[in-house]
């Protein structure tokens, strides 16, 4: 009879010195994890096994993750369950609305993962928790993240623009070439087209857009998906050392170098972005309310600007 135990177990691979984070112990972290399950809510801190959990919740600042924590999808890089997912909860809306009225937020992020199994794909569980906020938060902006909504995306982001965030984030997540291995539920071309169509629905609403680095993709691959970005009018480009969060998912090909990511971050700003965030930590909701901040003031100054020169 075999020993199952003494079977060999997947080696992690180390991660690089500047990629380490402490294991959060803060008060401020139990706090802001009390009040998600109090609410029973879901965040995609704790559901993607995000590094910066530590810091980001003893700040109270989450990233909630609405319409349940199982994803109809099955991409290699997420840590998100896949299966079938449970009915949408109707009490989410306002729960979300409470928890930014509790942790005082000034911004906050929603995302959700793939309902590919609703007639709207989601959508309208956006647009009521968009409206939940307004009601309940209405200091609060608000920035969303969304999945592509296969099948219904152009209907879908006019319902949530119609809706008024702030920031209407989809990621790219990693280069044309690699999208049949790492993101084979989605099209490329097809997520662009997304955040084009935001931007014909509504200009004024800022479109944002991210990439893991270190999936293998090489230097002019990452350069062409900046200025595909560019062409589709995105506002907000933010790049991060993919990680690889089990033995089962796609493995880390390269750790990125902080002078790599900054030296991407200063290309991408000559390309016009009016935000970049490029640093192996980044992830899309990292420091997003500063960020947001820092992008309309960009905004506001060059529309400032384009009036004093008229």
């Amino acid at each position: 009879m075999n020993d199952l135990s003494a079977a060999p177990k997947p080696e992690r691979q180390r991660k690089p010195d500047w990629i380490r984070v402490k294991a959060p112990t803060s008060k401020g972290y139990g706090e802001t994890r009390k009040l998600m399950r109090d609410l029973g809510l879901n965040t995609v801190c704790e559901e993607a096994a995000c590094p910066n959990i530590g810091e980001c919740w003893t700040k109270k600042h989450a990233t909630v993750m609405i319409l349940g924590d199982v994803c109809t999808r099955a991409c290699r890089f997420c840590n998100i369950k896949t299966g079938m997912p449970r009915p949408v909860d109707p009490l989410e809306p306002n729960n979300v609305a409470e928890a930014a009225g509790k942790m005082g937020l000034e911004h906050i992020v929603i995302t959700s993962v793939d309902r590919d199994d609703l007639p709207d794909r989601g959508a309208g569980h956006f647009v009521r928790v968009i409206e939940a906020l307004r009601r309940n938060a209405p200091g609060t902006t608000i920035e969303i993240l969304t999945p592509d909504f296969k099948g219904r995306m152009k209907e879908s982001v006019a319902e949530i623009v119609a809706a008024g965030p702030d920031v209407f984030n989809h990621n790219l997540e990693t280069v044309p070439r690699l999208y049949p291995t790492i993101r084979p539920g989605a099209r490329y071309y097809a997520s662009l087209r997304l955040l084009e169509e935001v931007k014909a629905q509504n200009p004024l609403v800022f479109t944002k857009s991210g990439i893991m680095l270190g999936l293998g993709e090489d230097r002019l691959e990452v350069h062409q998906v900046m200025d595909d970005m560019r062409s589709a009018g995105i506002d907000f480009l933010t790049m991060g050392q993919y990680l690889q969060p089990t033995p089962k998912h796609t493995k880390v090909i390269d750790f990125i170098t902080p002078q790599a990511f900054s030296a991407y971050g200063a290309i991408a700003r000559s390309k016009g972005f009016l935000q970049v965030a490029a640093t192996p930590l980044t992830r899309s909701s990292y420091h997003a309310g500063d960020d947001f901040r820092a992008m309309r003031a960009t905004r506001e100054a060059q529309l400032a600007k384009a009036v004093t020169r008229g």
